[in-house]
Order: structure tokens, then sequence, then C-alpha cells
């Protein structure tokens, strides 16, 4: 009797079993591709819990530096990056065909806007067609960077499958969204559970099993497109209660009422209220971005996303809320026109204490003040020079000044847009003629003087 030939089910199922005891031993060998705020402490965190992590990137300036067991990122520090290297956990690369070695590959690249304001996969799908190239059986891909859902099925995919594998049998394919936030000292990488979807049973188990490893929980999803839009969905949210309470603030000041008074007021209520802050507008990879990536394919369905997109029109609209607040705080206050006027900039990152300002509304002010003429300075603690930008090149190489009594003397106004824990904001009260401030920075610091205009 003839033996009978193994079903593709069956090979997929046993280079999946292959695959779970090379993980559950600890011995899997994981790539992470783009070494960034996502990727960079990912890499670490499965470097740390044994794993030999490799870490991929084109840059070769961050390959080189993990590879001396430095570190580029504030908030992951070189102490414990060198320990990683030594031991020979964790390394980096820029040679792509490595990828062949690995067990599992995740990819963690940026996702951003076109002019256009629609979604940018290039560096998506450059990377899933260079994976690819060396793709192996037995192997699982992961996708974390934040998308629309659909693209892991729709872009992903075809790409691994061009030369002849397939998903689920040859190789296993699923989304994990990323769920960093930088500087929070609370919620590291390993501490934020991780949603998964994998395309097919198989994979799902298998990705599940890898982030099991890593982190305090893992949450299974029906489909990658379930994941995805997990992730859009929590970022849409952000955005939309910002979007609030910065409007409430543009209502409320009119009215002669601090709205940050308010929220504090009402986050007492113990159900029912979650608070949000209003600030000069969004920045970060995620929360300006991710919203119309949602928009973009819901047009695809025919589907208007009115409240995303006012949403985003009243976050957008807060650079210019702030700078419109600035000219009549100087006209008032100073009896200047904007126009020559010297204005000192503190804060350049998106958020405090961390060293990103990618979409940082830092940059958007800074370009809006010397359109309408003024002389702009700016002082973060943390990013020293303007890094290069794809929005604003222009600025790069620009530095920070000191904020010392003779730059704060000199300035006109000073416009708080970061609140770095780190910055004296008392010394600020004390040597600025004229404070706008859009993140009560001073009230916290117990500053009431009459040279502060909350913004």
């Amino acid at each position: 009797m003839a033996t009978k030939r193994k079903s593709r089910p069956a090979a997929g199922a046993e280079l999946a079993r292959t695959l779970a005891a090379r993980i559950a031993a600890g011995r899997a060998r994981i790539g992470v591709i783009g070494l960034g705020y996502v990727g960079l402490p990912l890499a670490c965190l499965f470097a740390e819990k044994g794993f030999p992590a490799t870490g991929f990137d084109i840059d070769l300036q961050k390959t080189a530096k993990l590879a001396a067991g430095r570190s580029y990122i504030r908030h992951i520090p070189g102490r414990r990056i060198a320990p990683l290297v030594k031991a020979g956990k964790l390394s980096a690369s820029s040679d792509f065909s490595r990828l062949k070695q690995m067990d599992a590959i995740v990819i963690c690249v940026p996702t951003p806007l076109s002019r256009q304001r629609e979604p940018d996969l290039s560096f998506v799908a450059a990377t899933a067609r260079e994976i690819g190239r060396h793709l192996r059986r037995g192997q699982l891909v992961v996708l974390e960077s934040s998308t629309y859902p659909g693209t892991t099925e729709e872009v992903v995919k075809p790409a691994l499958e061009a030369r002849g594998m397939q998903s689920g049998r040859d190789f296993f394919l699923a989304y994990s969204p990323e769920r960093e936030d930088p500087g929070n000292e609370q919620f590291g990488t390993a501490a934020i559970p991780k949603v998964v979807g994998g395309d097919g049973k198989l994979a799902l188990d298998l990705a599940l099993s890898l982030y099991n490893a890593a982190v305090v929980k893992t949450v299974p999803a029906s489909s990658p497109a379930t994941a995805e839009a997990v992730k859009l969905t929590e970022n849409i949210f952000r955005s939309v209660n910002i979007a609030l309470v910065n409007e409430l603030k543009v209502i409320f000041d009119a009215m002669g009422i601090d709205v940050w008074e308010v929220i504090d007021a009402a986050k007492t209520k113990p159900f029912g209220f979650m608070p949000f802050y209003p600030g000069p507008g969004l920045g970060g990879h995620c929360i300006p971005i991710d919203p119309f990536y949602l928009t973009w394919k819901a047009r695809e369905f025919g589907i208007a996303t009115r409240f995303i997109e006012l949403a985003g029109e009243i976050n957008t609209a807060m650079p210019r809320y702030v700078v419109d607040r600035l000219i009549a705080a100087l006209n008032e206050r100073a009896g200047k026109a904007l126009k020559g006027a010297r204005i000192l900039i503190v804060g350049l990152a998106y958020k405090k204490n961390v060293d990103d300002m990618r979409e940082s509304p830092a940059l958007t002010l800074i370009d809006m003040l010397e359109a309408l003429g003024a002389r702009v300075d700016y002082h973060d603690p943390i990013i020293t020079a303007v890094k290069p930008s794809r929005e604003h090149p222009h600025l790069a190489g620009r530095r920070s000044v000191a904020l010392n009594a003779a730059n704060l003397k000199r300035a006109d106004a000073v416009l708080i847009v970061t609140d770095h824990d780190s910055i004296d904001y008392r010394a600020i009260g004390k040597g600025a003629k004229l404070i706008l401030d859009t993140r009560n920075c001073m009230a916290r610091a117990g500053w009431r003087g009459r040279n502060v205009i909350k913004a």
C-alpha cells in the first residue's frame, strides 16, 4: 500500500511545532527591523528574556552605536544595552541577508502620512519585499507598525508570498500593534499587554507564544485586521478627547474660566469621567497620524468619518490659536507687534521628558511665528539640536539656547510648548517679561505672576 504524502496543512503544522519548541526553549532567534522608539526597546526586551536578538536598520550610525553597546534614545540608556551586547544576546546589523538566520522577524518601521495626508506605506512595503527576498520556511513574521485594517493581509502577505511560499503552510504571519509610550516609567514594553492577530490559527498561536515569553499578557484577536483596528481605535479615542478639551479651552477662555481648574475638579468624580488635557497641538508618531489612516481606508467603503475628521481639524488648528493668543498678549501687555519680536520657545519635544520631536507642534509654531516676522529661539534641555524631518527640513541643525537670565530678559515673550520636568519654571517666571503657557506649567510650579497667560 502506497505511503500517503503529507498534506500541506500538516506540513505547516510541523513547521509550527518546530518553531514553537524553539520559542519555548528560549532559543528562537529574533530579528527586529527598525531600531527606533519601538524597535529598540523591543529588541532589548527579547534579549533580556534570553533570546538571541538582532536589530536591523538601514541607518549605519544606529547599528554602529548598538554594536558598541551605546544608545541613541534618551530613555533607553547605554547601561541597559551594553551588558546585552557583551553577553552576545543583542546585536545589530544593516545586512538584511541575515534575516534568513532569524526564526521570528518583527517589523517596526515608520508609517507616516504623505503631504496629501494619505497613508505612506513605502517603508512597510519595502521591508516586506526585503524580507521576501530572504524568507525561508518555518519563519514567523509580525508587523507592529501602526496602519489601517487590511495592511498585513493586503500589503505584507503578497510581498512575502511573491516567490512561491504560502502563509500558513511555509511561513507564518501576524500583526501585533506597538503600544510604546516613550518616557513612561510605569509602563515599559514588558508591562504593556500585546494584542495579537494571526493569519490563521498556527500563526496566532506562534505569535502569542513569542510575546507571552516577553510581556505581561497577550490578548488574541480574531484576525490581523481586527488587531490593526484596535491600534487605530486606541489613538482615535485619545485624539477625539484631546480635541474636545482643546475646544473647551477656547470656549472657557472666552468666558474667563480656567479649563485646567475645570478638569482638575471634574476628575474628582469617581466614575463617568476621564481627564484629558489641552495643549498647543498634537505631536508624536501616532495620535496626529493614525486617525487619518482610518479615514482614508473608510473612503474605500464609501463611509465619511465626520467625527474623526472634526477632531483632526480642531487639533490641527491649535497652533494657530496659540499664535493668535501670543499676538494679542504682546499687543495688550507690551504694546508690541509680533513682527520683529523676539520669542523664546521652551520645549521642542512632542511630549515631556523625551527626545522625540516627531510631529511636534513646536516645529509648526516656529514656522508660523517666523513667517509672521518674529525672531524665534528655542530651549530644550533634551533636544540640543533640531533633527532633520520631512515636514521641517529647513529647521535642521538649529540649536537650543541656554535658559538663563540674559536670554529670558532678551525675549519679548516666552512660549512654553513642552513641559519637561527638568525645566526651572520659577526661574522663567522671575526672568521673563511675558509668558504664554500652553501646558499649565507655571501654575503647577506654584507661580501665579501677572506675566503669565494661559494659552
